[in-house]
């Protein structure tokens, strides 16, 4: 199979996640209003989302070693498309939560999956750079499905974004049943699922690239979640709040193209990791202090371009000393910092304060950065 293939499919599959996830910010308002729920209850849906899919990572990931990637692969879609016709059928809040956290258990297939393949065809330089490829994509899908979800809800209120969504889904399923190729190794460790998880707690090196992955998708998935109230607080309307994905696109995706050419240029992933939490706590500060006008959104490229930048590096260097059980370890690794980045949004949804939150994610983000790994 043409590798050039493969990365197009597996870019396809890697925004899939984050654009379930993100499109459904814009309907956040239209939600409340149809099933009667506040802010904070409404905002829940991406803590909901983001708990499911941690548990959905270690279970595709742990399968995808015992049954292999493609077969995989196949079995989350469609369970995501189940979830996506429950949700158009539900009429209750606490259903819609149900069809949600199903949704996210199918979705996870996409990344833990995916990750464990591009592992599997590619080593050394070639992956971090086909991770730097995948960076763009996944700064980029947010605020795809930013602008994605708020058509849908203009054109056909809440329930726009998962008809859309199904429809997404059969069509990723039917690519990866013509393209994807089977990757797993035929010699294949079937490490014990718990004698993993006690190695990698053990890790520090693993906890570090835990907090800052979660720490980055935070300070991103905050605005998401906060953000269609702070529209509407500022008297500006869902679609408004639509564009400002398309601006954060730019910066997304200047954040990442800048992080492939200082890697080619020779910078180490643990500087642009240092620069990118630098990054983060500039634009942090800013959006800190403007959040009063929709200038903040300005103040936010910086937070996206800094997770363009990191998230790539973190994630490619993340699991070098688990290549013989890199389906189970990276279903734990996972799961550790999907639980972090779901109660993460549970306090970020609860509090309603978006500039304390960023400012939170930057200082832990940066000080993070700072600490050396142990082992490469």
């Amino acid at each position: 199979m043409d590798d050039k293939k493969i990365v197009v499919l597996a870019v396809a599959l890697l925004m899939f996640p984050q654009l379930a996830q993100s499109i459904y910010s814009p309907a956040l308002a239209d939600i409340a209003r149809v099933f009667g729920v506040g802010p904070q209850a409404s905002a829940q849906m991406l803590s909901v989302y983001f708990l499911a899919f941690a548990f959905g990572v270690v279970v595709w990931g742990r399968m995808c070693d015992l049954i292999g990637r493609r077969p995989t692969m196949l079995a989350g879609i469609t369970c995501y498309v189940a979830a996506s016709l429950l949700a158009l059928g539900v009429s209750t809040f606490d259903a819609l939560l149900a069809a949600q956290g199903l949704a996210a258990f199918g979705a996870a297939v996409g990344s833990v999956v995916t990750q464990t393949v591009l592992r599997d065809r590619f080593k050394g330089a070639a992956l971090a750079q086909v991770f730097s490829v995948m960076g763009i994509a996944l700064a980029a899908s947010p605020a795809i499905g930013l602008f994605t979800g708020a058509s849908l809800v203009q054109g056909f209120g809440y329930r726009g974004v998962p008809a859309g969504l199904l429809l997404l889904a059969v069509v990723l399923w039917y690519w990866c049943r013509q393209v994807l190729p089977e990757t797993r190794p035929r010699q294949v460790a079937s490490p014990a699922l718990f004698e993993t998880l006690w190695q990698m707690l053990r890790d520090r090196d693993i906890w570090r690239s835990t907090l800052l992955v979660a720490t980055f998708n935070i300070a991103l998935f905050s605005y998401y979640s906060l953000g269609p109230f702070m529209f509407e607080r500022l008297g500006l309307s869902a679609q408004w709040f639509g564009y400002s994905g398309v601006i954060l696109a730019l910066g997304s995706g200047l954040g990442a193209g800048l992080n492939k050419r200082l890697l080619r240029r020779g910078l180490s992933s643990a500087q642009l990791i240092q620069v990118s939490g630098s990054l983060t706590l500039v634009g942090a500060s800013f959006v800190w202090l403007m959040e009063d006008s929709a200038l903040f959104v300005l103040a936010m490229l910086l937070v996206v371009l800094a997770f363009g930048m990191a998230i790539p590096n973190i994630l490619g260097s993340a699991l070098v000393n688990y290549g013989d059980r890199l389906g189970t370890a990276g279903a734990l690794f996972g799961l550790l910092y999907y639980l972090l980045i779901g109660g993460g949004l549970m306090l970020v949804a609860w509090g309603q304060a978006l500039g304390e939150t960023l400012m939170v994610c930057a200082v832990v983000a940066w000080m993070l950065a700072w600490i050396k790994p142990q082992k490469t």
